[in-house]
């Protein structure tokens, strides 16, 4: 029997798939526990305009992604940090920093994809804003005293 998968099934498949599996194990487990339906003619056209449809955003989402990487690579900021005599910084600069200082240029940057070193003195550094595999930008810190 043919069935949709509405949910992934470990050694059947994944969500959305379509899989020929026995009548009974379709009858008996899939359908009753709601984690199938039945492959009719409109359910499969459905289920392939869904993965049209999903594969379509993720790609829109790639692009928006992209275009915000491309937009940041390259880009410095001003980190201000209090220090104290000869420059000596109170602690260290932080992810959580950089984001601060970039949020405040107009992009909004979760500070766990900014990747580090860890800074403690006043200077110029780089660092990396990971979006996802295969998509991120450099930027360049200036760490200041306040």
């Amino acid at each position: 029997m043919k069935v949709i998968l509405t949910a992934d099934v470990k050694g059947t498949g994944k969500k959305g798939d379509i899989v020929e599996v026995a009548d009974g194990y379709a009858r008996n487990f899939l359908l009753k526990k709601g984690l199938a339906t039945q492959a009719t003619a409109s359910n499969i056209h459905s289920a392939n305009q869904k993965k049209e449809a999903e594969a379509f955003h993720k790609a829109e989402e790639l692009k928006a992604i992209k275009a915000l990487a491309a937009s940041i690579d390259g880009k410095s900021v001003v980190v201000k940090i209090k220090t104290g005599e000869n420059g000596k910084v109170f602690g260290s600069v932080t992810s959580a920093h950089v984001a601060d200082a970039l949020k405040a240029q107009g992009f909004d940057i979760d500070k766990k994809k900014i990747k580090m070193d860890s800074v403690k003195t006043l200077g110029t550094y780089s660092a990396e804003i990971r979006f996802m595999e295969n998509v991120f930008a450099k930027i360049t810190f200036v760490v200041e005293g306040a």
